[in-house]
């Protein structure tokens, strides 16, 4: 069976003007718990299911994945692991995400990290979704670690085409 032409245009518009806030656009005053997981949620409800609870974030917690928060809220540097996190778990296991976020802290600052997350995930959405016709990698050096960043994003964003099809084609039939 083939996609509908509208329902292919529905799916390459459901990704259109996806954004993600970069480091310096993330609030700068602290978020609570709950804020904190609506926040990020608000963000990626558009691209599908991404499933995150305050105590899913009370566990990257304990597991070190992100700071603890100062009195009870979350900062700019937590959301950035969080909005990494909420993608990344999709295609990792909490210990390899783990691992990744330490080789992050001993390679780049967080906000050049996150920046480059954050453009290489929607450079690689309108890639894939047919808005665009070609990826243009951002950043100077060629480096392992942006290597396995790339092979993360590939990985989210592709589960992320594959629902939003089948998601599609089911609701056709």
């Amino acid at each position: 069976m083939r996609m509908k032409t509208e329902t292919k245009l529905q799916i390459r518009q459901s990704v259109a003007n996806f954004h993600l806030p970069r480091y310096q656009q993330l609030p700068t005053t602290g978020l609570y718990l709950e804020q904190a997981t609506r926040y990020i949620r608000e963000y990626l409800t558009p691209l599908g299911d991404f499933p995150l609870t305050p105590s899913m974030i009370s566990n990257y917690v304990k597991k070190g994945m992100v700071a603890n928060p100062v009195k009870k809220q979350y900062g700019r540097e937590q959301l950035a692991y969080l909005f990494f996190i909420a993608v990344a778990k999709n295609v990792l296991s909490l210990d390899a995400l783990t691992g990744f976020i330490r080789l992050q802290q001993q390679t780049y600052s967080l906000e050049t990290a996150y920046n480059y997350f954050c453009d290489e995930f929607e450079n690689f959405l309108e890639y894939t979704f047919g808005l665009k016709d070609t990826v243009s990698i951002s950043g100077k050096d060629n480096t392992d670690e942006k290597h396995l960043l790339f092979a993360c994003i590939i990985s989210a964003v592709q589960k992320i085409y594959l629902e939003k099809c089948l998601e599609a084609i089911a609701k056709e039939q």
